[in-house]
């Protein structure tokens, strides 16, 4: 029998005007698509709206935006994360994106697509590796950065000079799906205990 498809959510994680996560989350998305082990979704944090107030009380009703996405999260095995880096750091619809959830986080593996100037974004990924083992999630070794990000596609989004980051992309994916096949496996046997 088969092994069923790993489910990987791809989020994007700015939501400015113009930003250029739609067009690096549609590439890495379309790179793991092409795996016959991997199930491709892509949440753009521009669409989901959710609040940027968090309730007091953590037992509270969720706001409908927050309950919406859940689910979404839930069932993914893995995430890859596309940031931009903003003030060497991440934007801050990421981190509130990441802090009103904890069990869809839990015992799941996270890659990074990044991108920004001449360090590619990886300040916004180094921090994100500070944040994410708080919620018990593993973030994979490799990962994929664009510096400089404008020069590397063209006007119809399209990767100039591939290769370099295709190969890269591979490494990430290899890296993302043991681990999701891990953990899921693990999951399945028994609760993880956070």
């Amino acid at each position: 029998m088969p092994e069923p498809k790993l489910r990987v959510s791809v989020i994007i994680g700015s939501i400015r005007n113009g930003r250029f996560g739609p067009t690096a989350a549609r590439w890495i998305a379309d790179e793991a698509a092409k795996r016959e082990d991997l199930a491709v979704d892509v949440i753009d944090l521009a669409k989901v709206w959710l609040p940027d107030v968090l309730p007091a009380d953590e037992h509270a009703e969720r706001p409908a935006a927050v309950q919406d996405l859940a689910p979404w999260l839930a069932r993914a095995d893995a995430f890859i994360i596309v940031t931009p880096e903003y003030n060497h750091s991440f934007p801050a619809s990421l981190k509130n994106a990441i802090d009103w959830y904890v069990d869809e986080w839990k015992a799941k593996p996270v890659a990074f697509v990044s991108y920004g100037g001449i360090a590619g974004g990886l300040r916004a990924v180094a921090h994100l590796r500070e944040i994410l083992p708080g919620l018990h999630a593993v973030t994979v070794r490799d990962s994929v950065a664009f510096p400089e990000y404008w020069n590397r596609f063209d006007e119809q989004g399209r990767l100039v000079n591939a290769t370099e980051c295709e190969a890269a992309a591979k490494t990430m994916l290899d890296q993302l799906t043991w681990w999701g096949r891990t953990l899921r496996d693990a999951r399945a046997e028994r609760p993880y205990p956070g």
